[in-house]
């Protein structure tokens, strides 16, 4: 079998040649025009997102400064009176008669009660009878023994008879004492339920007392801070009673025992009392000054972002120039290191410096690189000690 070998090129049909160039252009012309309409269309989509971008977002910043920040240490502690007792009866009797009304004021061994002590105040005469026969027979053997009329034993038993009745005659004068309850120093009595005629038992409350300036607040620190206080220190308290006043005082007792349940240690405080606004039992906002007063960069606490990877804040800076040829402002988030807050403020450690311009709220609506608008016509409160306001 013969090969039949490919003709020579000079023999390839002319019109095969010409389609073939015809459709190669044809391909180059639609791929050409699918890679430039693609082209077209991602700068045209460019373009409308330059143009569209999102609007300036209205937040309200402040500058930050330097204040004065005096350390403090905070606890909720419980009021106790300097002396505080429930009046009672040692003995029991029958009221006689009541000489005080609920809520007075009463000096020291001020009479308050008396209870019936006619038994009592016979059966004491009768002794003191018995008494002054004693010492009559005591006399007279001793008048006698010095003539030799009587024995030594004699007289000794007439001087011991005489010590018996003149000790019988001081404990019925103490039972006939105990039968009249005096206040047993002065103070303010509370609210009694006690009538004339009424029988009390040993020990049964016939009316409180206390004393009620100064007053004692007891509260209990870490032992973490128990090298930050000292005899002496000032002290201020504040409660919900009396919402915009604080009342001073200082330490005046630490426990000398850690509670090993709870690693606190208790000190007690004494504070001033004049008005008798401040109760035993009431509950009071204690706060040390602890050290000297430092220099802190503050914020108002809105100003923060809590995050579980740490705080942060929005920065106002300069950023592109806008059409008018000034530059824009732009958010920037930063990280930042919280210290103790006050108030409404929060003092700043690391990440801003005195002078920086701070969003202090519409955070939520913000991004890095956000465009802003500032509007301070409402700020957040940034007080250090902010008071309640009715409204």
């Amino acid at each position: 079998m013969k090969l039949k070998l490919p003709l020579p090129p000079t023999t390839w049909n002319a019109p095969l040649v010409k389609r073939l160039g015809i459709m190669l252009v044809l391909a180059g012309l639609v791929f050409g025009g699918i890679f430039g309409f693609q082209a077209f269309k991602g700068h045209m989509i460019k373009q409308f997102m330059t143009s569209n971008k999102a609007p300036p977002v209205t937040v309200s910043a402040i500058k930050t400064e330097m204040h004065a920040w005096q350390p403090q240490l905070s606890a909720v502690g419980s009021l106790r009176a300097v002396r505080g007792v429930d009046v009672t009866t040692e003995i029991a009797g029958l009221v006689r008669s009541l000489h005080f009304k609920s809520g007075d004021r009463v000096a020291a061994g001020q009479l308050l009660v008396r209870l019936n002590a006619d038994a009592d105040v016979a059966q004491l005469r009768a002794l003191e009878a018995a008494a002054e026969l004693a010492r009559t027979t005591y006399e007279r053997d001793k008048a006698q023994f010095e003539i030799e009329a009587v024995s030594k034993a004699q007289l000794d038993a007439a001087a011991a008879d005489l010590k018996s009745k003149q000790a019988q005659v001081v404990q019925q004068a103490a039972i006939v004492d105990k039968k009249t309850i005096r206040a047993p120093f002065a103070g303010r009595l509370g609210i009694s339920a006690i009538n004339p005629g009424q029988y009390l038992n040993p020990g049964e409350k016939i009316v409180t007392l206390q004393e009620l300036d100064p007053v004692y607040v007891d509260f209990s620190l870490p032992q973490q801070q128990l090298a930050r206080i000292t005899l002496g220190q000032k002290v201020v308290a504040t409660t919900d009673t009396y919402p915009d006043q604080s009342f001073d005082g200082q330490i005046t007792a630490i426990d000398p025992k850690v509670d090993p349940q709870t690693r606190n240690v208790q000190v007690e405080a004494t504070l001033h009392n004049a008005k008798h606004q401040l109760l035993p039992g009431m509950f009071a906002t204690v706060k040390v000054d602890s050290g000297a007063a430092e220099q802190l960069l503050t914020l108002p606490q809105t100003a923060v972002t809590y995050n579980p990877y740490g705080e942060t804040v929005y920065l106002v800076v300069p950023g592109s120039n806008g059409p008018d040829g000034k530059p824009t402002l732009i958010a920037k988030q930063t990280f930042v290191t919280i210290g103790p807050t006050r108030g409404d403020q929060v003092a700043i450690l690391k990440g801003v410096n005195d002078g920086d311009l701070v969003v202090t709220s519409g955070q939520l609506k913000l991004k890095n690189g956000s465009e802003l608008i500032i509007d301070n016509t409402v700020q957040p409160s940034n007080e250090a000690a902010p008071a309640p306001v009715d409204r």
